[in-house]
């Protein structure tokens, strides 16, 4: 009796927090949002710019995610590996760009500019890919019927592996991306101010996560990976191939990762061997937030980040004083990570856990 007496009182008490929690996350939005925005400080014209720049930011997280969710919703499991796949595609895209500077063809004209740039993503899905069916073959597919925390800490070495096998490969240096000088030039509208580099990736990233979207949901591959991710027993006694629609999976996401790396250095002109682990993990992060396992919930995660992470440090903080609140986006990242595995562990469009499936 006694005890069930302290349990329960553990329980108030532990849901007592966490409400107090809540109010008081709430009421730091809200009151540094209506602080920041009385006092003027910041015209339209540069919460205009701040939500572009997160629109870009979140584009290209929404391509990343894409992965986590994809072998998540098959597998089961986190493939922590994947920042390095991104990071892998961003060093390939690096190594063609300067192939075609060197042959002349990067800034000939804007026809053969953006033909380089499809070249080098192009060339970027490629090496990602083929090191996600890799690591696939050689780190995870033995270990696919062990206990659930095998196959994380596999994909934590695999990371790790990767990382450090770039950095022997080519050295702990940043590699500076060249420059597409057409991609550098401001969009011709007087309203507001982008360039053409900010259009390619949201553009781009819109149209790749409309084909995965068609092809998961449309194609006969995609619904054998639907069946495989619902139940890989039943979808193989239904002539359904379960190492190739993993595999395809793990390509597929690999691909997206692979193009978001060049987007990425496009924006940040840099790659180096650690460049995929924080976008990575923002990655990730997008993923909880829309839902884990869930393709449309992990491009909404991925865009709704980049909008939080943009606008969030400046509307939330610097109505309090906090000095270059800019300096805190990965604070707001990773507190939203937080409190969405406190408060909503399935994410937005996520289904909720129920008993048995936990």
């Amino acid at each position: 009796m006694y005890s069930r007496w302290v349990e329960r009182l553990t329980d108030v008490s532990i849901s007592g927090f966490l409400w107090a929690f809540r109010i008081v996350i709430v009421l730091v939005v809200v009151v540094g949002s209506a602080l920041t925005l009385t006092q003027g400080k910041y015209s339209l014209a540069t919460w205009i710019d701040l939500a572009l720049n997160g629109l870009s930011l979140g584009s290209i997280y929404a391509l990343i995610a894409l992965g986590y969710t994809m072998v998540y919703g098959i597998l089961g499991m986190i493939n922590f590996a994947h920042g390095e796949i991104f990071m892998a595609g961003a060093f390939g895209g690096y190594f063609a760009a300067v192939g075609l500077a060197q042959a002349g063809l990067l800034n000939l004209n804007p026809l053969t500019a953006v033909l380089s740039v499809v070249i080098m993503i192009a060339v970027a899905m490629a090496v990602s890919t083929t090191l996600a069916v890799l690591v696939e073959r050689i780190a995870y597919r033995p270990l696919r019927k062990a206990p659930r925390l095998i196959p994380l800490i596999a994909a934590i070495g695999a990371s790790f592996f990767l990382q450090y096998t770039f950095r022997g490969l080519f050295g702990p240096g940043i590699y500076a991306y060249p420059a597409v000088d057409v991609l550098g030039e401001a969009v011709p509208l007087s309203f507001i101010r982008l360039r053409w580099v900010d259009v390619l990736v949201v553009v781009s990233a819109f149209v790749m996560m409309a084909g995965l979207y068609l092809f998961v949901m449309r194609t006969k591959v995609g619904t054998a990976i639907r069946a495989v991710s619902e139940d890989k027993d039943i979808a193989a006694l239904m002539g359904i191939d379960v190492n190739r629609a993993i595999v395809t999976t793990f390509a597929v996401g690999a691909a997206m990762a692979g193009a978001a790396g060049v987007l990425y250095a496009l924006m940040f002109r840099q790659v180096f061997f650690f460049s995929g682990f924080i976008p990575g993990i923002k990655a990730f992060t997008a993923a909880v937030l829309g839902g884990i396992g869930n393709v449309p919930g992990a491009m909404l995660g991925g865009l709704f980040l980049g909008q939080a992470e943009s606008i969030g440090p400046t509307l939330f903080l610097d109505g309090f004083g906090v000095p270059s609140p800019n300096q805190l986006r990965d604070v707001i990242a990773f507190t939203m990570l937080v409190l969405v595995l406190v408060f909503r562990p399935s994410g937005i469009l996520g289904e909720r856990v129920t008993e048995h499936k936990a």
